[in-house]
């Protein structure tokens, strides 16, 4: 065990990780589906975000606050939970 005077362990910087090769402005296919209903609504309100440098936007039919692709690849890294936008699901 250590003892008082030692220091803590740092906390290890994760890894960037490259992104998926696609635009920003495309989400995989596995989180909005091409024939989504309301795929186009979601893309626009997408799209405003991005454009605004936004870090998410009011889903159009649920009203829950998604992060944009920019936001997530701004962050370097994937969390896994799933995102809409995520810039490096391959």
């Amino acid at each position: 065990m250590p003892g008082p005077s030692s220091s803590p362990e740092p906390e290890p910087v994760p890894q960037r990780l490259p992104l998926a090769d696609r635009a920003l402005t495309e989400p995989h296919p596995d989180r909005l589906a091409p024939d989504h209903p309301g795929r186009q609504a979601v893309l626009a309100a997408h799209a405003t975000a991005l454009e605004r440098g936004d870090a998410g936007y009011l889903d159009p039919a649920s009203g829950l606050f998604v992060l944009t692709a920019g936001f997530l690849a701004d962050r370097g890294t994937c969390c896994g939970r799933g995102c809409r936008h995520c810039p490096y699901l391959s």
